[in-house]
Parts: structure tokens; C-alpha cells; sequence
């Protein structure tokens, strides 16, 4: 069942970086900001934007990852009563028992 959570989960991963980039440009414009991020080698950007861009970025992803990954383990479970990550729970359970 482990096998079948990987092509589901490289599809998520896709889905899920697509809308974070999405939202990180939004939120981007909500902080008042013109277009893109700045690079981190682009000239005529100051440090605190460069550096505002790139946190708020890994941020925005991070949680996108957070709640895609969740929310396809979740919809694999209902489909298939198997979480993706259980073997490390069995092998922790017997450790205890």
C-alpha cells in the first residue's frame, strides 16, 4: 500500500507548489510589494527586501507543504483505511509493548 501513496504523493507535491506560488504572490501584493520577489542578486533591491521576500516565501511554502501533504494523507486513508506513515508507528507501538 506504501508503493501506491508515492505516485499520489509526487502528484500532491506538484498541486501543492503550484499553489503556493500562487499565494506567495498574493501575499506579496498584500504586503504592498510590485511584482515578483526580489532575487537575492538583484542590484537595485535593498537587503531587507531581498531578505523579507526569501522568508516570507519559505514560510508560505512551508505551510502549503504542511497542509497538502496532510490533506493527501488524509484523502489516501478514506480511500484506502491505510495511513501513509504507519509503519513507524507499528514498529514504535512494539518497542512499547
Amino acid at each position: 500500500m506504501k508503493l501506491l501513496y508515492k505516485p499520489f504523493g509526487l502528484v500532491m507535491g506538484i498541486l501543492g507548489g503550484l499553489l503556493a506560488g500562487k499565494a506567495f504572490k498574493r501575499v506579496w501584493r498584500l504586503a504592498g510589494r510590485q511584482g515578483d520577489a526580489p532575487k537575492p542578486t538583484d542590484r537595485d533591491r535593498g537587503w531587507s527586501e531581498v531578505v523579507l521576500g526569501a522568508a516570507l516565501q519559505g514560510a508560505v511554502f512551508g505551510g502549503v507543504k504542511a497542509v497538502v501533504d496532510r490533506a493527501g494523507a488524509s484523502g489516501y486513508e478514506r480511500v484506502t483505511g491505510v495511513w501513509p506513515g504507519d509503519e513507524q508507528s507499528k514498529k514504535n507501538e512494539k518497542k512499547k509493548g
